[in-house]
């Protein structure tokens, strides 16, 4: 089993970076499975949707190489987590931007007009969200359940990826930070003994 981790922080030592990193040790210790971090600011992932992935969906090209590369790496996981931080109740631009070339019409779904196909059924989705406000804000203001509308079905749900875990992590958590680190760690160990949530 092979876990691909996902992160767009600047940041290396962030403590995004860090709750990334406790996770695929998690992974590693848990057994024979493999991970692969996909770190998206220090490979320089360019989000910008253009001319050549407009030209994918409409059928007139293949995909560019980048976001071949990057769809090979999704189809060698089992589980794929994404590890963010919130900026502006929602995915860093860079983040969104891997999603909206990646996530190709006729790789992760196929919209036949009548319906549309999910073609990501296989693969687990695990969601950690890491924000600064407190609980009380994202209850208060709807913010988390938003997310989880837009992000866990909005995307992943259309694409038919099961999205087992979805977590949201803040600066006022008890034991912050290490119990982020604990988190992460012991989801990875669990990686691939979870199930869907019924």
């Amino acid at each position: 089993m092979h876990a691909l981790i996902v992160t767009a922080h600047p940041d290396c030592n962030s403590h995004t970076q860090t709750v990334a990193s406790h996770l695929a040790k998690g992974v590693v210790a848990s057994g024979n499975y493999t991970v692969e971090h996909a770190d998206l600011a220090a490979e320089q992932f360019d989000p910008r949707f253009n001319q050549a992935d407009f030209d994918q969906f409409k059928g007139k090209l293949a995909s560019p190489a980048d976001v071949i590369a990057e769809q090979v790496r999704v189809d060698r996981a089992n589980a794929l987590i994404l590890v963010y931080p919130i900026y502006w109740w929602s995915f860093p631009a860079l983040l969104k931007g891997w999603i909206d070339r990646v996530f190709t019409q006729g790789w992760a779904y196929d919209d036949t007009g009548q319906n549309v196909i999910k073609k990501l059924e296989h693969l687990q989705v695990h969601l950690i969200a890491v924000g600064a406000a407190s609980q009380r804000t994202y209850v208060r203001h709807g913010y988390f359940g938003s997310m989880r509308t837009q992000i866990d079905h909005g995307i992943f749900g259309y694409c038919g990826a099961p999205v087992v875990t979805s977590e949201l992590l803040l600066a006022s958590d008890k034991n912050f930070p290490d119990s982020h680190y604990a988190l992460a760690y012991n989801l990875g160990e669990r990686l691939f003994e979870q199930k869907e949530p019924a």
